[in-house]
């Protein structure tokens, strides 16, 4: 038998879990991971193209979104789940196969909003918030993003300074995921003594709106807000007590940022898959693409970035389970992981031809999604510094 025919006798190895690494979750996992694919597979895929062109995310899912228990999952006490980060990513992971959208709504509300104020919030906050942000009847963001302030925010001017036992705050916030459904923002802002401290804004308080942002061409089946914060009067009771510096905020974000890590490579799998099947079912010259040397070579390159991704991931997981992960290790994932799909998802493209660039395939949506995974909760570029500062010692920030 020659080397080619023994090649061609070989059973086909399962091209998104090429390298078997199923085997290394537990039945826990496999479950919850099994539950929220069938939920996105049914709920989410057959409508996500009309959502992305109409530009909008139902109200209904979020509320499903709540009936599976996904808000907050990862979080322990005040009626939550306290799932393991693996079993949270690999919720992430299935998500994003959907829409980074659907994600990035379970993030903001469990990684972000609810994070916050389960780890710095006083009692009676988490009492009065986590349960109903669990189920979905409330739903938060997080206000941190400023028009002049992204990479660095630092430099915010959303300010709040005291009057009597309340605060006054004034400012504006950029690119706020579920910022116009809110139930409840958690706003940074810096006070008079310099620090910055969070403070939970309700929907209805005079004085605060939270106009919706359109004409996206990413992330369109996702709400995307601004906070407008004109002389608006919150009581302190509403100020979040455990956060006196910028490392109440930069902790909520290395949170979704763990998420990321796992959802991009949701996407580039759903790429993957996209592409796979429609290779074998395209016909040129005579025989499906897939035969083709080329179209080949895109495949496996476009296996391996998911499956190094999926290990990534996994690994990231694994030590956030363990209390050995640090900020530097989820920078490295999310740089990785989020320009592997990337990189897959315009490969898929190009295999997918004209029909690549419609919305009756996945693919150009989540390219045009990845465009701004790429940048939020820290853009490629300070990732990358984060990782050298780390590796060499030496800031390179200022």
């Amino acid at each position: 038998m020659t080397a080619s025919a023994e090649l061609q006798a070989l059973d086909p190895l399962d091209p998104l879990d090429f390298l078997a690494l199923d085997a290394l979750l537990d039945d826990e996992e496999k479950a919850i991971r099994d539950t929220v694919r069938q939920f996105v597979r049914e709920q989410v895929t057959p409508y996500v193209g009309e959502w992305f062109e109409q530009g909008i995310l139902p109200r209904e899912l979020i509320a499903e979104l709540g009936r599976l228990g996904l808000f907050g999952m990862h979080l322990d006490g005040y009626g939550l789940p306290g799932a393991s980060a693996v079993a949270y990513g690999l919720a992430c992971l299935e998500l994003e196969a959907g829409d980074s959208g659907v994600r990035s709504a379970v993030s903001v509300q469990g990684s972000l909003a609810m994070f916050a104020i389960w780890r710095w919030g006083s009692e009676d906050q988490k009492e009065r918030w986590l349960p109903p942000m669990h189920t979905g009847e409330a739903i938060g963001c997080f206000g941190l993003t400023e028009p002049d302030a992204g990479s660095d925010p630092g430099s915010m001017r959303t300010h709040a300074r005291r009057d009597g036992t309340d605060w006054i705050l004034n400012g504006a916030k950029m690119w706020i995921t579920n910022g116009t459904i809110a139930d409840v923002a958690v706003v940074w802002a810096r006070v008079d003594d310099g620090t910055i401290r969070g403070f939970l804004v309700e929907k209805g308080m005079p004085g605060f709106t939270a106009p919706e942002i359109h004409h996206k061409l990413s992330l369109r089946a996702s709400v995307t807000s601004e906070l407008v914060l004109q002389d608006v009067r919150v009581p302190d009771a509403s100020l979040l007590p455990g956060a006196t510096s910028l490392r109440g905020p930069l902790s909520c974000l290395n949170e979704a940022r763990y998420g990321i890590v796992w959802g991009a490579v949701g996407a580039g799998r759903a790429c993957l898959e996209s592409a796979l099947d429609y290779a074998k079912d395209r016909i040129v010259f005579g025989k499906p693409i897939s035969a083709y040397q080329l179209t080949q070579q895109k495949l496996a390159e476009m296996a391996l970035e998911v499956n190094r991704g999926m290990l990534v991931a996994l690994h990231i997981g694994r030590m956030k389970d363990n209390g050995t992960l640090r900020q530097e290790h989820v920078s490295m994932g999310k740089m990785g992981n989020v320009r592997g799909a990337i990189e897959i998802a315009r490969s898929a493209r190009t295999i997918l031809g004209g029909n690549g660039i419609t919305l009756e395939y996945p693919v150009i949506r989540h390219a045009n999604n990845l465009e701004s995974v790429l940048t939020y909760e820290g853009t490629h570029e300070v990732h990358t510094l984060v990782v050298g500062q780390a590796l060499t010692g030496q800031s390179a920030f200022r």
